[in-house]
């Protein structure tokens, strides 16, 4: 057997002490796999003393990353401290620039460094895995740079967050308001500590940016994607959205069309018996489009200790194998700049209006989506809100996304609508 795999590990939160775990519980599972020895011999943290509920003693303890990065007995960096700068990325470069492998899990740092880093990596002849960047422990990034190499990929999408998706489940579930579950998931550990990150689509748009460079060949490019959260879905939209068969989702969506690549992170209404449609709680899924393959649908657990572990223990024994790939799946100097495009494609529309309860509020409205080119397939009236005002659904043929942002911003000048109005893409999967 070949001399070990030593690892230095930086960085022992949730996912680096699953990581210590998974290497301990397994170790002859993994030297069987891998051909090779997995050994821990470095690791770093910030606090010394912190009950990990895990034996650390056998390995040396370094205050700093970069002793961990540049150890002579250390083979390959294992870098989970997190953060899209600061000593992550000085960390991994000089790990890169001391000859090691690197595996990370940091979706924030490869969305907006990872061309960068790829590069550096490609010119000192090492490697940068990042399977557990993507949505936890479903292997997405080995099945587009491996099993769909033969595949012109046509769309990706998915549900890249499993604490807003948790969020919006538990809304239609136990029928409680967005704050209510908000606190709820605070409650519960599910946010992170800046929780804009997760409700704010940030966390799932990082993970849609990297997804979209191994898809299209492109450079990463996070300032590319339209970005809107779950924050303005109400209580009433996910109502609503059930009594016609659909459910909302925090969808992202990314695909390369003849205007340039679109990249969107947005809620969405996809049909309920879909597969997206029964994804519940924190669980993610993603779907991949390939013109050889079709339509495949990954699910699993995308996040979590052992999950997330799992995925970093994949890169690990893939470089144990001796495996050498491109970090995009094609050297980073091939990868173009894509043309970003705002989405154009057109969709299906949900529209939630609270309208005045007077005669010809709705021939008004009627009046400005026709202007705009917008034909209703559904209308309808619920009970009323108060003795003045009273909700209006209105879901709408196809149409185009620059006529429903016509429409959004005309309604208003009607004078007949009590609130600002509030559409939804609804996305054919």
């Amino acid at each position: 057997m070949s001399s070990p795999l030593r690892l230095g590990i930086a960085g022992l939160g949730t996912v680096g002490i699953g990581v210590v775990k998974i290497v301990q519980k397994h170790a002859g599972l993994l030297a069987m796999r891998s051909g090779r020895e997995v050994a821990i011999t470095a690791v770093s943290a910030r606090d010394r003393m912190k009950n990990r509920d895990a034996d650390l003693s056998a390995y040396r303890w370094e205050d700093d990353p970069m002793a961990v990065a540049t150890a002579d007995d250390v083979d390959l960096y294992v870098e989970l401290i997190g953060g899209d700068n600061g000593i992550a990325r000085d960390s991994i470069q000089a790990a890169l620039r001391a000859g090691k492998d690197v595996v990370t899990a940091n979706k924030a740092l490869l969305a907006m460094h990872g061309q960068d880093l790829a590069l550096l990596a490609e010119d000192l002849g090492r490697v940068i895995r990042f399977e557990a960047a993507v949505a936890g422990g479903i292997p997405v990034i080995k099945t587009m740079t491996e099993s769909l190499a033969g595949n012109d990929i046509g769309r990706v999408m998915g549900v890249m967050n499993g604490t807003c998706n948790y969020i919006l489940t538990r809304m239609e579930s136990a029928g409680l308001p967005y704050e209510a579950v908000f606190e709820e998931a605070r409650q519960l550990g599910y946010l992170e500590a800046d929780p804009q990150l997760d409700v704010g689509g940030i966390d799932a748009s990082h993970k849609l940016a990297i997804l979209s460079a191994i898809a299209f060949g492109t450079q990463v490019d996070f300032d590319a994607v339209e970005i809107e959260g779950i924050e303005r879905v109400s209580i009433d939209d996910i109502r609503r959205a059930a009594d016609m068969g659909y459910r909302i989702k925090l969808l992202g969506v990314a695909q390369m069309t003849a205007r340039g690549l679109e990249q969107r992170m947005s809620p969405c209404l996809v049909p309920a018996d879909s597969p997206l449609g029964q994804l519940v709680g924190g669980t993610n899924m993603v779907v991949l489009e390939g013109d050889s393959v079709g339509q495949i649908v990954l699910r699993g657990a995308g996040a979590g200790e052992g999950p997330t572990a799992s995925a970093v223990l994949s890169d690990i024994v893939e470089i144990a194998r001796g495996v050498r790939m491109a970090m995009f799946g094609q050297p980073a100097s091939r990868l173009k700049t894509a043309r970003p495009a705002r989405t154009a494609v057109p969709a299906a529309y949900y529209m939630r209006l609270e309208l005045q309860d007077k005669p010809g509020a709705l021939a008004k409205v009627a009046s400005v989506l026709g202007d705009a080119g917008i034909s209703i397939d559904r209308m309808r009236q619920y009970g009323q809100h108060s003795d003045t005002s009273v909700p209006v659904l209105v879901v709408t043929h196809k149409t185009t996304p620059e006529a429903i942002d016509y429409a959004i911003q005309t309604l208003p000048r009607t004078g007949v609508l009590v609130s600002d109005p509030v559409e939804l893409r609804i996305e054919e999967v």
